[in-house]
């Protein structure tokens, strides 16, 4: 009887793959680059002209985003899932989870809008540079291998300096946010703000693990293809929406 060959094991899949990429040029794996560079500045620009804008362009901005977002997640719920009573169930929970995130950043104040968004920001750019150069243990691999401990560290910390130096020199003028000179915070202030940047950016950790997760079960890369190089809607706000959610939650009963 002829011997059967044995499939590799996954692990010996990814690792092959990964050894295929590392083999690559430089100039074919950062090929995507202007693509990339180029859609970020889109997407910074139209955010950014949504926030100065205001009042109903900003409304708008906000649902347009919180509705393609459930659309694409609708579309890994149909994936990921076979029964009816699942996916039905399913697609309430995100509907539940992407409006409440929505009626948060509806109901914020323009002060308090950026310091979510600076949140977000530096806690997934302070994540990513701290779990590249100190790497160490993964939190879930299986869910979202690049992932790692120090990396979650990495964006507490990024997500609290952002929120002290903010607020140092961030002013809530009632009608928005005027940028005056720093004065200094008490020792009481500076924890509070570090304590909240650090819980935030769990949250907003947690809703990567949540989107990494979904597209897993989905087997799918991206939530979608709609921003080159960047892939969805959902991946670019996966952070977003829990921080808005626990934002909204403080903000009620601050």
């Amino acid at each position: 009887m002829a011997d059967v060959k044995a499939k590799p094991r996954k692990r010996d899949r990814l690792k092959a793959r990964a050894r295929r990429y590392a083999d690559l040029p430089l100039r074919l794996r950062t090929a995507d680059l202007p693509r990339r560079a180029a859609s970020a500045a889109v997407m910074l620009a139209v955010t950014a002209l949504a926030l100065w804008q205001g009042g109903a362009v900003l409304a708008g901005f906000i649902v347009v985003v919180a509705l393609v977002c459930l659309g694409e997640f609708v579309a890994l719920v149909r994936r990921a899932t076979k029964k009816w009573a699942n996916r039905i169930a399913a697609v309430l929970a995100g509907s539940a989870y992407i409006g409440a995130a929505a009626v948060s950043l509806l109901r914020l104040e323009l002060y308090y809008l950026i310091a979510v968004l600076g949140v977000v920001i530096f806690t997934d750019t302070c994540a990513y540079f701290a779990g590249r150069t100190i790497g160490g243990p993964k939190i879930a691999p299986r869910i979202s291998p690049s992932k790692t401990w120090a990396g979650l560290a990495g964006g507490m910390a990024g997500s609290a300096l952002w929120l002290e130096a903010y607020m140092s020199l961030a002013h809530n003028t009632g009608a928005g946010v005027r940028w005056a000179d720093s004065y200094a915070l008490s020792i009481a202030e500076v924890i509070g703000w570090a304590l909240v940047g650090a819980v935030l950016a769990v949250a907003a950790q947690a809703g990567d693990f949540f989107e990494s997760w979904l597209k897993r079960r989905a087997n799918k890369k991206d939530s979608s293809n709609l921003i080159p190089g960047h892939g969805g809607v959902f991946d670019r706000v996966d952070g977003l929406l829990p921080v808005a959610i626990v934002t909204g939650l403080l903000a009620a009963f601050a």
